[in-house]
């Protein structure tokens, strides 16, 4: 069943569940201890004009992703952009451990991190200071009790269009067919967008740089088609 048109205005809630699993191996403890402060941005202090100065000299703040999961996604594309700088939020505990293990590793200095809600980040970016954001695999909440909770809604795509730049895009992926239904249904009565696929491959296919992660491996093993969307800011 698709969701029904029009969402209610609602209070500010987080988009998340439980934020902690297993314990952390020490080597991930010492890194949410000693990396974690060094890459986290600070919301209590307002956000700069040019987001280029949270970074390294010599590259240009540009991309957001809500919600790294593991950080593979994240990871990859900042290997294959170091000039680019991107910023992840991931509220969960084990998944902000293996994404710190993985930039400590690799020695990236073209990621900044925030430990929390996405909401209070969005609320914090300047506007018109990113040319891409994306929302790989987000929770679907499946149950119609907790459509509330996806993250998808007027009220976050809003706060999204107001950080794109003009002819920036807003990538979603995900396996749940109603989520997909319920994500086009919204993007596409949103001025503010435009859907860029002209036929189905361009959302039956990822795109051509798009790094696939456990959770795609494993949707698919299980049967789940995967949807990817992308949408400009106009």
């Amino acid at each position: 069943m698709v969701a029904p048109i029009h969402d209610k205005p609602r209070p500010p809630r987080a988009f998340f569940g439980r934020r902690k699993g297993h314990a952390l191996r020490p080597q991930q403890a010492a890194l949410f201890e000693a990396l974690l402060p060094r890459l986290a941005l600070d919301l209590d202090a307002p956000a700069p004009h040019n987001l280029a100065t949270l970074f390294a000299p010599g590259v240009e703040a540009g991309r957001l992703e809500i919600g790294f999961g593991g950080g593979e996604h994240l990871i990859a594309e900042a290997e294959r952009a170091p000039q680019t700088g991107f910023i992840g939020v991931e509220p969960f505990v084990n998944g902000m451990a293996k994404a710190l293990a993985g930039i400590d590793a690799r020695g990236l200095a073209n990621i900044r991190l925030h430990f929390g809600d996405a909401i209070l980040l969005l609320d914090w970016l300047p506007a018109r200071s990113l040319a891409r954001v994306d929302l790989i695999y987000p929770d679907p909440w499946p149950k119609r009790r907790h459509w509330k909770r996806r993250f998808v809604q007027d009220a976050t795509l809003a706060q999204i269009a107001r950080i794109l730049r003009p002819g920036g895009e807003f990538r979603f992926v995900t396996d749940w067919p109603d989520y997909a239904a319920w994500t086009l249904a919204r993007l596409l009565r949103a001025s503010d967008f435009e859907w860029t696929a002209e036929r189905a491959d361009d959302w039956r296919r990822p795109w051509p740089t798009f790094t696939s992660t456990r959770y795609e491996a494993k949707a698919k093993r299980e049967g789940r088609v995967p949807c990817y969307l992308i949408f400009r800011r106009r």
